[in-house]
C-alpha cells in the first residue's frame, strides 16, 4: 500500500503554557482525551455554529500542530490570534511543507487519523515529503471510506459539523463545555435534527459528472455533488429526502445520469423512508 504526500497541506504549531486550555475551550475537538499517538479533526465554527476552519490536530511535544489546507492557514492564524487576548499562548508557521498519509504496510509512525480508524483502515499521517505524488489514490481512499474535507465536498461557512459526519468521526466532543458554536452544534445532537450528511455517490456508467453538479429525485434537489474520482463520488445530501426518493423507487440523478447512494458503512447510520419536511 502506497505513501501518498499531500502537497497542499500547512502545519500551524501552537505552543505556551495555556495551549491546552485555549485551544480546548475555542475548537470541537476533545483534547482531553487525544491520544499522543492520534489525529483528530477539528473545526473553529461561527457563533452560528457552521464550520468556519476545519483542520487535523495532533500533540506534538508539549504543543499541538494543526494540520490544515494551506489556503486556510493564514486566515486561521488571524483568527486565533484575535481570541488570544492575553493568554500565554504562540502560534507559528511550521517550515515544513505537507504532509504525508501512509496506509496498509506503508503506514509510518506517525498520527493516526481517527477518521479512517472509524472506518477500519489504519493511516497515519506525517509532516513532510516522505511519499509519491499521487494524491488520486488517496482521494479515492478518502471518497470511497465517506470523509468529506471543505473545498471539495462542501464550502466554508456553508456547512454544520454534523452535515461532514463530524459527531462520529471523533471531531466532536460533546462533554467539554462551551466552545464557539457549541449551543447550535449541541442542540442539533440533542434534537436529532440533523438531516443532510455526506454519502458516497457511484455513476452507473463512466466518470460522474463534475463538482458542483447537483442531485435532483423527482425534479426536487436533495443535494450537491463534491468530490469524484471516476464512477465514485461524495455529496452531501437530505438523507430523508434521499431516502423517501429510494423506498419510493424515484430515480436519483446527477445531471442526466442515474446515480446510487450509500451512507459510509462506519457511521451507523440509514436513510429514513420519509422526508421531515420541518428539518432545514
Amino acid at each position: 500500500m502506497p505513501s501518498v504526500f499531500l502537497k497542499d497541506r500547512s502545519l500551524l504549531r501552537v505552543t505556551g503554557a495555556e495551549a491546552e486550555p485555549f485551544l480546548h475551550n475555542l475548537i470541537t475537538t476533545d483534547l482531553a482525551s487525544l491520544g499522543v499517538d492520534e489525529a483528530r479533526p477539528g473545526a473553529l465554527l461561527t457563533p452560528q455554529g457552521k464550520i468556519l476552519f476545519d483542520f487535523m490536530i495532533w500533540r506534538d511535544g508539549a504543543g499541538f500542530l494543526l494540520e490544515t489546507d494551506a489556503a486556510q492557514r493564514d486566515g486561521l492564524l488571524k483568527r486565533l490570534t484575535m481570541y488570544r487576548l492575553r493568554a500565554p499562548v504562540e502560534f507559528a508557521i511550521e517550515d515544513t511543507e505537507g504532509v504525508t498519509v501512509a496506509w496498509g504496510e506503508a503506514a509510518a509512525d506517525g498520527r493516526k487519523d481517527s477518521r479512517f480508524a472509524k472506518a477500519g483502515i489504519a493511516l497515519t499521517r506525517t509532516p513532510g515529503h516522505h511519499g509519491d505524488d499521487a494524491e488520486a489514490l488517496y482521494e479515492a481512499l478518502r471518497i470511497v471510506n465517506g470523509i468529506a474535507v471543505s473545498g471539495r465536498d462542501f464550502a466554508l461557512q456553508d456547512a454544520f459539523p454534523h452535515d461532514v459526519l463530524m459527531d462520529l468521526n471523533g471531531g466532536l466532543g460533546f462533554r467539554k463545555g462551551c466552545y464557539v458554536g457549541q449551543e447550535v452544534v449541541s442542540r442539533m445532537q440533542h434534537r436529532g435534527t440533523a438531516r443532510r450528511r455526506v454519502v458516497i455517490v457511484s455513476g452507473s456508467g463512466g466518470a460522474l459528472p463534475a463538482s458542483g453538479t447537483e442531485l435532483t429525485a423527482g425534479g426536487k434537489p436533495i443535494g450537491t455533488l463534491g468530490s469524484t474520482e471516476g464512477a465514485s463520488g461524495l455529496a452531501i445530501v437530505r438523507i430523508d429526502r434521499a431516502g423517501e426518493a429510494m423506498a419510493a423507487g424515484t430515480p436519483i440523478l446527477a445531471a442526466d445520469e442515474e446515480v446510487s447512494l450509500a451512507l459510509p458503512a462506519w457511521s451507523g447510520l440509514s436513510f429514513p423512508a420519509q422526508a421531515d419536511e420541518a428539518s432545514a
